[in-house]
């Protein structure tokens, strides 16, 4: 790895992909959303907004990106 590549910080951000618990339906969402995030299908809130990271209510499948 080159010297300049330690300089240059990397963004801790990632997309997740995130189950219901309520439906088991999953969706991708992002780590540190700045407002609520439901479930397509059921309207259960999958994450709430912090003000850095986001408190996730379901479980993470992956991380993406």
């Amino acid at each position: 790895m080159a010297e300049w590549e330690h300089l240059i910080p990397r963004p801790t951000s990632r997309f997740l992909r995130v189950r219901c618990i309520s439906c088991e339906s999953e969706q991708i969402i992002f780590s540190h959303c700045s407002t609520k995030v439901e479930c397509q299908m059921c309207g259960e809130v999958l994450a709430e907004p912090t003000g850095g990271k986001a408190k996730i209510n379901g479980s993470v499948i992956a991380v993406l990106g």
